[in-house]
């Protein structure tokens, strides 16, 4: 069962899809920290050996479910991007309060901002593959939208956007608040940087 979408996903689906289902449910149930490896690849009807080819570690596969759900939310927030016209600070703002809004709302992310020890480090200390992708498309849309600016000034309003939204996912705030913040920083960023 695929917990994100509540769809059954077809037993043809590629080992990788299957894994990282099996390992979503298991985060959003709140049986995470009890399943061993072995668990998981036998609930996704593959070996343990294909699984720690395929994600390397337990850790590895948690970074990917949460890659995928964030990537699933980057989508959304990308057509967002694309059908805004207005000043790039206020578009990350935009941004923001949808991704703010997305990770109260999504059992994969709440599951994993308030679950066991395991879990949260995926978000901070060891969330280096997440915001790298974060940020390389956040500052991917500043570079298309002023393509005048430095790039690493995008690059570096990227990071700081990402973790400033990351801040708020963590310490819940009201949404318009966090984007209200991050459009005044992004903006400040974006004057200094032109």
């Amino acid at each position: 069962m695929d917990t994100v979408s509540g769809r059954t996903r077809a037993e043809g689906a590629p080992a990788r899809e299957r894994l990282m289902d099996a390992a979503c449910a298991e985060v959003v149930s709140g049986g995470w920290a009890e399943r061993r490896m072995a668990d998981i690849a036998t609930s996704a009807g593959v070996s343990r050996q294909t699984l720690y080819n395929v994600f390397g570690s337990k850790e590895g596969l948690l970074q990917a479910i949460v890659v995928r759900e964030v990537n699933a939310l980057l989508d959304r927030v990308v057509l967002l991007l694309d059908a805004e016209d207005g000043d790039p600070a206020h578009v990350v703002s935009r941004a923001t309060r949808l991704v703010l809004g997305a990770a109260r709302d999504s059992p994969l992310l709440h599951a994993v901002v308030t679950g066991d020890r395991d879990l949260l480090p995926v978000l901070t200390t060891r969330s280096a593959p997440l915001l790298d992708i974060l940020g390389e498309r956040i500052a991917a849309m500043l570079n298309g939208r002023l393509p005048d600016l430095d790039p690493s000034v995008a690059d570096a309003v990227a990071d700081v956007n990402v973790r400033l939204t990351v801040s708020y996912a963590l310490q819940p705030i009201d949404p318009d608040e966090a984007a209200r913040r991050v459009e005044t920083v992004v903006h400040g960023m974006l004057l200094v940087g032109r």
